[in-house]
């Protein structure tokens, strides 16, 4: 993405986004079928931005295109919400990415922004534009199940922050997205729970859409949604990223609320867990973060950090680290060459480039697992406990070893003085260039060498920055030829607060690579 066209970006947004929590009114409508919600954004751009404004199949336009679209009055809300669940109920009795609708709602609302719109109000960046919601945050009057049994029919009276955020903005709620039971219970399979079943990959019905936004990367990648929310506590918006084709971004720790998230706030595994969009194309991610971002005085961890303009990062001058390996687990050659590959967009920038990695990984991950471990997971039994789910799904950990007080106060040390480590050796670098994967998107009946206890001593090429907390992107960069047809991601990583490097560098891999390309279904 060119420096102009994120600079249109940020001016669509007239300034800083209000970060003022919403409560909106109940309505009554709820539907429960398998389709998807679908996310679009409304934007400013010149009238030479896009030569296709309106031309081509709209389903496949950037939510940002699309806000264009519907301001210029080339297609109408109603017909942008009705084209997206005319596409939802194609795809999704292949692929069960959307788990709830709320078509009646949806189309009242998109009737009222055309409305609106003739008579010269613009709602906000998003006017009547429709969007998809992860199935672990909290929507007002549609059904939110996080994926566990115990809510399977619980209808919250309040939406959660970044959902009210980006209804505020104008946008038009279309459904849920699966998600594994509290995003942590797909096991070997992905995304899939007891309540709604298994999602699969868009590009081969045998393969994972990964995970836990799972459904919102399969129905994104699907153009059955123009963006969607997810969470990120180990690489759930940067796996679906990868698997399904994408962009996704997990910005830093403190950055967007988890307000009315299932697995929300506080407590000792507090600072592994984000809030990000996925959408198709990368300028998508920047308007959605600007919006969603912010205190919403409830989080006690968000901070009032301003988020920074892609438009203003000088690409030439970044100072670029990149590994191809975290001395783990070695990725398939494929990936290696696709890191190398990226790279050297950037080193023909006159970028300097550097092959180096934070210190310690390995050490990180091993105190971080038995940091997740050390109170026998009870804090999932209580979660259980809470939605009153007496069947967990297969996948869904609730084993581990109690350690001793002591002992958890350690880890907790290590961790931290880990991580100051790594903060230390990043001043050398502006951001990181790596894999997202081990490998290409797996099989549904995937089985990893050694087991899933020896894939997971291995190290992991995303958690390690829910970790450090650090804002971590993927976006699509090439296809696989030892699993055709599927996609490969490339990760980005910058340093704390720095999105904005983030997002200018995953736009120029998308600019060089083409980015997302349109499933076979």
């Amino acid at each position: 993405m060119n420096p102009t066209r994120m600079t249109q970006l940020r001016d669509a947004l007239g300034g800083t986004p209000s970060t003022a929590p919403l409560r909106l009114t109940r309505r009554g409508f709820l539907g429960t079928t398998a389709a998807a919600s679908t996310a679009l954004a409304l934007t400013r751009f010149s009238p030479n931005a896009y030569a296709d404004a309106g031309a081509g199949d709209f389903v496949t336009k950037s939510a940002s295109k699309m806000a264009k679209l519907i301001r210029d009055k080339h297609i109408s809300a109603v017909e942008a919400v009705n084209r997206c669940y005319a596409r939802i109920d194609e795809v999704n009795p292949k692929i069960n990415a959307v788990v709830a609708v709320c078509r009646e709602r949806a189309l009242a609302e998109a009737k009222a922004a055309d409305e609106a719109l003739a008579s010269g109000k613009l709602l906000g960046p998003l006017h009547g534009v429709p969007f998809t919601i992860k199935d672990s945050f909290d929507t007002e009057g549609v059904v939110s199940t996080g994926g566990t049994l115990g809510r399977k029919g619980f209808v919250p009276g309040k939406d959660a922050t970044v959902v009210a955020r980006v209804r505020k903005a104008g946008g038009i709620l279309l459904g849920k997205t699966n998600t594994p039971e509290f995003t942590l219970g797909g096991g070997g399979k992905g995304t899939v729970n007891l309540v709604y079943g298994l999602t699969r990959n868009p590009y081969n019905l045998g393969y994972q859409p990964s995970g836990s936004s799972g459904g919102a990367g399969a129905i994104v990648a699907s153009a059955g949604s123009y963006f969607d929310i997810g969470s990120d506590y180990g690489g759930s918006i940067r796996g679906p990223a990868f698997a399904n084709g994408i962009a996704g971004i997990k910005p830093t720790l403190g950055r967007c609320p988890r307000t009315g998230h299932i697995v929300g706030y506080g407590g000792a595994f507090d600072s592994f867990q984000e809030t990000g969009p996925l959408a198709r194309r990368v300028e998508d991610l920047y308007l959605i973060l600007s919006l969603i971002c912010g205190p919403d005085n409830w989080d006690a961890a968000m901070a009032p950090v301003p988020l920074r303009d892609p438009a203003k990062v000088d690409l030439k001058k970044l100072r670029i680290a990149y590994y191809t390996s975290n001395g783990q687990m070695d990725p398939t050659a494929e990936i290696q060459g696709l890191v190398k590959q990226c790279v050297g967009y950037f080193s023909s920038l006159g970028c300097s480039v550097t092959e180096d990695q934070p210190p310690k990984m390995k050490e990180l991950s091993e105190v971080r697992q038995e940091f997740e471990g050390a109170d026998d997971r009870d804090h999932i039994r209580r979660l259980l406990k809470k939605h009153g789910t007496t069947q967990a799904s297969p996948g869904l950990r609730v084993d581990g070893k109690e350690l001793a007080s002591a002992d958890f106060t350690r880890l907790c040390e290590e961790m931290d003085a880990i991580k100051s480590e790594q903060l230390a050796w990043f001043e050398k670098y502006d951001m990181i260039v790596c894999p997202a994967s081990q490998r290409a998107p797996i099989p549904l009946d995937y089985e990893p060498p050694g087991g899933r206890e020896a894939a997971m001593r291995g190290g992991s090429y995303t958690s390690e920055y829910n970790t450090t907390g650090w804002p971590a992107g993927v976006v699509r960069a090439g296809t696989s030829t030892s699993d055709p047809g599927l996609p490969l991601g490339i990760q980005v990583v910058a340093q704390p607060w720095r999105e904005d490097v983030v997002l200018a560098a995953l736009a120029h891999i998308e600019s060089k690579t083409g980015g997302w390309q349109m499933p076979p279904l």
